[in-house]
């Protein structure tokens, strides 16, 4: 079966479907920590860099793209090096998740972007991130070693 590409899905998108945010949090925040218990922000991590693999991303701009039409937050490259990039996530839905001490929870984006970044540059590369609780933004440290190649 093949994958549909974020390039294809996008041209198909229907924009005019709105989902309410409190679905969205009893799945993400409620149902999936119950079923997956202790094991979450690990599983989380690697469901995030396999969600990766189905969306290759091409560029940053588009992975902030995603980012908003997933419903993710605004996503911003804050800085950016040889060995490391920066990224903040902010938005309504992140202030809400960081108000309702879901602050934990940002593994699925995390391993995205390591993921994305990875088959960018080639090179294997891992994330860490951490919430700002009084600016309610989470930023992901993104790092790698250029000798470790994919």
């Amino acid at each position: 079966m093949k994958s549909i590409t974020y390039h294809e899905q996008q041209d198909t998108k229907n924009t005019d479907i709105n989902v309410p945010i409190f679905g969205y949090e009893l799945i993400r925040d409620i149902l999936i920590p119950d079923i997956l218990g202790k094991d979450t922000p690990d599983i989380l991590y690697w469901a995030g860099k396999s969600l990766a693999r189905n969306f290759p991303l091409v560029t940053t701009e588009e992975i902030n793209a995603f980012f908003t039409e997933a419903g993710w937050g605004s996503l911003e490259l804050a800085v950016m090096t040889k060995k490391e990039m920066k990224f903040e996530l902010s938005g309504p839905i992140i202030a809400r998740r960081i108000d309702m001490k879901n602050e934990d929870s940002f593994k699925l984006e995390a391993g995205f972007l390591a993921e994305q970044i990875q088959n960018q540059k080639k090179v294997i590369t891992e994330t860490i991130e951490e919430v700002h609780k009084k600016q309610k933004k989470v930023t992901f440290l993104l790092r790698w070693d250029q000798k470790d190649t994919v």
